[in-house]
């Protein structure tokens, strides 16, 4: 009795137990397939190793996301493009954590750029240049990136009138 008048008193609300669910593991939940259909990454593939140093956590209080889970929550970002809350239903998380997670491993990500992206030398160059050109009539091509190619009509004259 006394502590409800204490509460009452106060203003303040009781303390509300933390509940912690057990959230997925799509490491051992999902096939070599099933991984690289949702993640666009293999079992054998797994970028954590790379980044393990900047997002390793110091405890594991408060249920902290493993290394993994944060790489899987990042990829699943990058591999669907679709919104958080998304994510968050699918990994267990909430939509502020992907959020964090998606930036933190981005920019761990970005640190190794240097070690994986090179831009060719001159003489590197000339020879991409001929074997684009030979490939596919393509002069002056220096490079190319994998992705979906759509056709964009222009618009015809005053075609908004």
């Amino acid at each position: 009795m006394a502590g409800i008048v204490h509460i009452f008193h106060s203003g303040r609300r009781g303390y509300r137990q933390r509940v912690h669910t057990e959230r997925p593991k799509p490491l051992q939940q999902y096939t070599t397939e099933g991984l690289y259909d949702s993640f666009r990454f293999g079992l054998d593939d797994l970028i954590a190793d790379l980044v393990r140093p900047q997002l390793q956590c110091r405890t594991l209080r408060s249920h902290a996301l493993t290394v993994e889970e944060q790489v899987l929550i990042a990829l699943r970002f990058y591999a669907c493009g679709t919104f958080y809350q998304v994510i968050a239903d699918s990994m267990g998380v909430h939509k502020t954590t992907v959020g964090e997670v998606v930036t933190v491993v981005s920019d761990a990500l970005a640190r190794l750029l240097d070690h994986f992206v090179t831009f060719p030398n001159d003489g590197q160059i000339a020879k991409v240049k001929q074997k684009c050109f030979l490939l596919g009539d393509m002069p002056n091509t220096i490079g190319v990136i994998d992705c979906t190619h759509v056709h964009i009509q222009a618009p015809h004259q005053r075609e908004w009138e």
